[in-house]
This record gives structure tokens, C-alpha cells and sequence, in this order.
């Protein structure tokens, strides 16, 4: 497994925006995908988005936040975000970065999780 180290949450008023950050510090990091997940009180962890780590970077987005949610990479940094425009009080939740190795079907390492919270 991989640690991830997550930032970026907080409490923002509905139709802001807001920008979580995820970094693979210290070694070499190379996933097949890196996502985020989100899980809120008393509902299932939902996937939010997902990245292709190599090549052109192929993304993946929850109906729920397509058009308002952009996931990216800086391959360099060993890092991913998930810029959040438009934010309602249903994306409140614990958002969770994840990776996947290569070879596996599943996320493998993730995030420690950090609290998003949107206010009407």
C-alpha cells in the first residue's frame, strides 16, 4: 500500500467551490488510476471520479457531479485533485483519494479522508 495524504476540505456555502488535493509523498508512484471517493452519514462510499494515471488521462464521473466536478493530475507531483464548483449540501460528505495499482481491480491505498461540508 501507498500513503496518501489528503487536504483541501471544509465548510463552504452552497454554489461555492472548493479544491481537494492528494499526494503520493517519497517514492515511486505509478497507479493504473487515482479517484475519489465520498462517503456521507449513513449512505454507502460512492465513487466521485477517476483518472487514468498514464497517457492522455482518461476520466470517469458519478452522474451526480458531472459538469461541476473536474478530477486532475500532476504526474510529476504525485499528485490529484478534485476541483468542486457549484457545490450543493448533497455533496457533504467524507471525500476519500484512493489509487489503484496495476493488476488489481480495486483501489488499494487510501487517503486518511477529509471532511467537505456545504451549507444552504
Amino acid at each position: 500500500q501507498v500513503q496518501l495524504v489528503e487536504s483541501g476540505g471544509g465548510l463552504v456555502q452552497a454554489g461555492a467551490s472548493l479544491r481537494l488535493s492528494c499526494a503520493a509523498p517519497g517514492r515511486t508512484f505509478s497507479p493504473i488510476a487515482v479517484g475519489w471517493f465520498r462517503q456521507a452519514p449513513g449512505k454507502e462510499r460512492e465513487s466521485v471520479a477517476s483518472i487514468t494515471w498514464g497517457g492522455a488521462g482518461i476520466t470517469y464521473y458519478a452522474d451526480s457531479v458531472q459538469g461541476r466536478f473536474t478530477i486532475s493530475r500532476d504526474n510529476a507531483k504525485n499528485t490529484w485533485y478534485l476541483q468542486m464548483n457549484r457545490m450543493t449540501p448533497e455533496d457533504t460528505a467524507v471525500y476519500y483519494c484512493a489509487s489503484r495499482p496495476v493488476a488489481y481491480r480495486g483501489y488499494t491505498s487510501w487517503g486518511q479522508g477529509t471532511q467537505v461540508t456545504v451549507s444552504t
